[in-house]
């Protein structure tokens, strides 16, 4: 993924992806929860690759949940290497990653993804890009933590995220009782510790 390589990156949940059907998305990379249906709206879209993982938008092992395992985090990366890879061709790319909201499985994955294409630029680089292309983004960091030992970056990812998580709180305070709801404490916790 090089910075030629797409002319367009998109971030979204699936009520969005109806509107994303007309800008010509190349490849697409699916975060969906196990037994969640296809999102119909691919029915719309023009040929394009595509790649499903299926895993739930968890932190921590839960009763019943499949969280985001190392292998989870290989297989995006591994997606990253195969459009690196790619021949490029006349005409623009445009790589759109979607989980359910459009907020944390696919913030993470389209961080590590810049994180492997851009070896050279820091964290806070890759974290600002991220939110110019979603702006609400809230990276999951069970996600970004596996990312940053296969990437050997040190924990750097996962602090830029909680960085994400800061300055999101900051313009929306009442995320923190939402992601306290849903088991994302730990994250809260780690975005507003001194």
């Amino acid at each position: 993924m090089t910075p030629a390589a797409f002319s367009l990156l998109t971030v979204c949940g699936l009520e969005e992806l109806e509107t994303h059907r007309e800008r010509r998305v190349t490849d697409v990379l699916s975060l969906l929860d196990p037994g969640a249906p296809e999102p119909s709206a691919f029915d719309a879209y023009n040929q394009h690759h595509r790649v499903t993982l299926r895993f739930h938008d968890i932190i921590e092992p839960q009763l019943g949940l499949i969280p985001p395992e190392p292998k989870d985090v290989e297989a995006i990366l591994k997606f990253g290497k195969e459009l690196e890879e790619q021949e490029t061709y006349g005409g623009e790319r445009h790589l759109l990653i979607h989980c359910h909201m459009g907020i944390s499985r696919s913030t993470a994955a389209m961080a590590m993804l810049l994180a492997q294409a851009h070896p050279e630029q820091d964290e806070e680089a890759i974290a600002e890009r991220l939110t110019t292309i979603r702006p609400k983004a809230w990276p999951n960091t069970r996600m970004t933590a596996f990312a940053d030992e296969i990437l050997s970056r040190d924990g750097r990812l996962t602090h830029a995220a909680h960085k994400m998580h800061g300055r999101l709180l900051a313009l929306q305070p009442h995320l923190a009782d939402v992601m306290r709801r849903i088991g994302r404490g730990r994250e809260v916790e780690m975005a507003i510790a001194p």
